[in-house]
């Protein structure tokens, strides 16, 4: 399918005001070559004030998913189960626009593994390698029906840009501290939150993106502390989600140091966890450098 690479027409399919409203990154696709590389793009609205780095990962793997549901006729949609490297380069400001770029590796009823990158002007500012996204039952967690007149939009024109109002800081709430070397803290999920009409509308879950942000957070923490300075983030990778957190849920988080491989040229390496329940839900490592005054 080829889309007008200027991401406008004349006449398109117009999007329902409560859709796309909270927690959606793709303001137009542009162009699709099969089900193997699709482009697209997202203006930050500018009056957000807080738009995390991991939301950059969330519009790549938005707009994977919108290929993925058409090729399987909307029966199934991926969901965020493993992203095997995510590298930070730099952190795009209010008012920016993402061009965002997905190279599709393969794509059934079962799954969809690919990798992509998002430019702001000719400034590569995030790269996902090795994703994965498990597909499942699409009606489990929006209309089927709607979803095909989203994507129907998005390929015929786009939507107006300015819909998302952003998410709040992650509120974190401590429960101990060995400087230098492990933090503990609780995230309460919220019990409703606008987010959840688009993640997702029959099924509401809260967004690993977002749970991944607040692991960064406490793991921000420690770097710091380890370098004596402030630092920046360069790598994510082995991120697992191992469970859906549902509305309400109280997440308990850890970030701990560790010592990188040989081969890593970061100094710092953080171990990140979250368990609900007693149940480990989700995972990662993450890489700090200290700052130059060059890292955005």
């Amino acid at each position: 399918m080829a889309v007008n690479s200027a991401g406008t027409s004349q006449s398109s399919p117009s999007l329902s005001a409560d859709r796309f409203a909270a927690f959606s990154f793709v303001d137009c696709i542009t162009q699709i070559d099969g089900v193997k590389r699709v482009t697209g793009r997202y203006t930050i609205p500018s009056d957000v004030t807080y738009f995390p780095v991991s939301l950059v990962a969330e519009a790549i793997g938005q707009l994977a998913a919108w290929v993925a549901m058409s090729a399987v006729n909307f029966r199934f949609r991926p969901v965020a189960a493993l992203a095997g490297d995510t590298r930070i380069f730099a952190r795009p400001q209010p008012g920016d626009t993402l061009e965002l770029i997905v190279d599709i590796e393969s794509c059934d009823e079962e799954s969809i593994t690919y990798r992509g990158h998002a430019l702001v002007g000719d400034k590569r500012v995030l790269e996902l390698l090795d994703t994965l996204g498990s597909m499942l039952d699409i009606a489990e967690f929006d209309d089927p029906a709607a979803l095909a007149a989203d994507f129907a939009c998005l390929t015929t024109g786009g939507r107006v840009p300015g819909a998302f109002k952003g998410v709040p800081f992650p509120a974190l709430t401590d429960s101990s501290h060995e400087p230098a070397q492990k933090l503990l803290a609780q995230l309460v999920v919220p019990a409703r939150a606008p987010f959840f009409d688009d993640h997702f509308p029959r099924r509401p879950v809260f967004p690993a993106t977002l749970m991944l942000d607040a692991q960064l957070q406490l793991a921000a923490r420690i770097a710091q502390e380890l370098a004596g300075q402030s630092v920046h983030v360069t790598r994510i990778t082995n991120v697992k989600v191992r469970a859906f957190t549902s509305p309400g849920a109280t997440l308990n988080l850890f970030a701990e140091s560790a010592a990188p491989g040989e081969d890593d040229p970061e100094p710092i390496l953080i171990k990140v966890g979250a368990q609900a329940d007693g149940r480990t839900i989700a995972g990662a490592k993450m890489y700090f450098a200290p700052d130059s005054g060059e890292h955005a």
